[in-house]
């Protein structure tokens, strides 16, 4: 535990500043998230990122992480959208299965191709909802991490009856229920001090929504570990795991908040 709270303030101390100044420095910060993100992700399944399938899922990766502002000038530079890249990075990996006689099998670049998308475009929009405003970033922090606490401080006082034992076992349904409780509580009291704009019903809404994607967010990359059979997925943050481990429930609730026109 004690280490746990140190790799956090020390953690939070690095990551805060580079929040609050956006701009070109907090994008490169989550590049750099992402490319740690993908590489545990390929691990898990024995691949590495310093090979020809990992090289063009890493491409495929900053290609869909571009924010907005920079893309138009990108894609009409190259003559390509995000999509378009994506189908080139299906191809490629699927061209390499062949020519590798099928030790890269048609498995791996499905999966090179799956993680390249859920780590590209949950990172994608954490960057744009930086770009929108610091509020919304902080306020979606905020309830992904209250939610976090909320389920595991309510799960080890009263929680009971398990929540989905064959993917996490330590999760309780009283703990689930906590987690989007405290959410609320934070979501409220951050927008008493800082407006949002938008009605209390649509916010309690919309955090109930979120601390529920960011709990489902949570179990997938429980399920992926127990899965691949490892307990973290990766060793980056002592008594914290990977990057995987600390932004499973960010890469679930950031595009979420956008599809719900909340940002």
């Amino acid at each position: 535990m004690k280490q746990r709270i140190i790799t956090g303030v020390i953690a939070a101390a690095l990551f805060i500043p580079f929040v609050i100044y956006g701009g070109v420095p907090f994008v490169l910060l989550v590049y750099l998230l992402g490319t740690v993100a993908l590489q545990e992700l390929l691990k898990m399944k024995g691949r590495s990122l310093r090979s020809i399938p990992g090289l063009i899922s890493l491409l495929a990766l900053y290609a869909f992480m571009l924010p907005d502002r920079w893309a138009d000038q990108v894609f009409e530079w190259t003559g390509y959208e995000k999509v378009e890249f994506a189908f080139l990075a299906v191809i490629l990996l699927l061209i390499h299965t062949v020519v590798v006689k099928n030790s890269f099998t048609f498995d791996d670049a499905a999966f090179a191709v799956l993680g390249t998308l859920y780590v590209g475009i949950g990172f994608f929009y954490f960057i744009e909802t930086r770009e929108a405003s610091l509020s919304y970033l902080i306020f979606a922090l905020l309830v992904v991490w209250f939610t976090d606490s909320g389920a595991y401080f309510t799960g080890r006082k009263i929680g009971k009856r398990k929540l989905w034992p064959e993917i996490s076992p330590n999760k309780t349904i009283e703990g689930f229920v906590g987690g989007i409780v405290w959410a609320i509580g934070i979501a409220l009291i951050f927008n008493y001090f800082i407006p949002l704009n938008h009605s209390i019903i649509l916010i309690v809404i919309v955090t109930i929504i979120a601390s529920i994607f960011g709990q489902m967010g949570d179990l997938v990359e429980s399920a992926l570990k127990r899965h691949f059979n490892v307990k973290d997925s990766g060793s980056i943050l002592p008594g914290h795991g990977g990057i995987l481990d600390r932004f499973d429930s960010i890469l679930f609730v950031m595009p979420l908040l956008h599809f719900l026109h909340f940002i």
